[in-house]
């Protein structure tokens, strides 16, 4: 059955944070402050990991980075719109809205909740390619495999960052399911490179979350406003 994978995938999101919000009755505010910054960190280093894979490159037996102008184009044209359509200020009324719905206590991370496990297990060449396998020939093993890995991430968010977790199923499953759907159609346009891309700047939002989760206190980077840095990279490949 096509778009069974992303309809799993979804439930594992949901499943995963509903387990995470019974664990977090049981946890003191400290321990969920020192488990957030935790998650932080390592969310930190996988956006840096991810980032880093592909900028840098072996070239005459020495490393050299590439991609630097895709980043700050992407960036600085993402940005410029995102802050100028004012996204994060859309998603805090979603996350609001969401958050009245569910009764949820967690109103000041219900958005970061929601923004930072979107982009985690939405951004990343597993959601992309187990979609489009899904839909060109309904095998939907790498998005099972994917389902388990971001039940268990939901899992642990929900624990320590609350109901706002459970929100990010739907732009999954919007997402994933889009991707299915339109398969035989998109698939030639998405190639390896663009992925690869794509891929990158999300890597980036990500190691900006990584900041955000880590130094909670301090800094607070705006990074809903940033999302469309993602596009940059596709209509780079489209035209290029």
């Amino acid at each position: 059955m096509i778009g069974l994978g992303t309809i799993a995938n979804t439930i594992a999101v949901i499943v995963g944070g509903g387990i995470g919000l019974f664990l977090k009755k049981g946890i003191k505010k400290s321990l969920q402050d020192s488990l957030l910054q935790a998650m932080g960190i390592a969310v930190l280093f996988i956006g840096i990991g991810g980032t880093l894979s592909q900028m840098l490159v072996f070239k005459d037996g020495h490393l050299e980075t590439t991609g630097t102008m895709l980043m700050i184009f992407s960036l600085l044209i993402g940005t410029l719109i995102g802050e100028i359509i004012n996204i994060e200020a859309k998603l805090e009324k979603l996350g609001e809205f969401a958050r009245k719905i569910l009764h949820a206590d967690e109103q000041s991370k219900f958005v970061d909740a929601f923004v930072t496990v979107t982009l985690v297990i939405c951004i990343g060449a597993m959601a992309i390619i187990g979609a489009l396998q899904d839909g060109l020939s309904g095998d939907y093993s790498l998005l099972l495999t994917k389902a388990i890995l971001d039940g268990v991430i939901c899992m642990v968010f929900a624990s320590t960052m609350g109901a706002g977790v459970l929100l990010a199923a739907l732009p999954l499953f919007i997402y994933q399911g889009l991707i299915t759907l339109c398969a035989s159609f998109i698939s030639p346009y998405l190639t390896t490179a663009m992925i690869n891309d794509i891929c990158y700047i999300g890597n980036i939002l990500i190691t900006i979350i990584g900041i955000n989760l880590t130094f909670n206190n301090i800094i607070h980077i705006r990074v809903g406003n940033m999302l469309l840095a993602l596009i940059v990279p596709v209509v780079y490949h489209i035209f290029s």
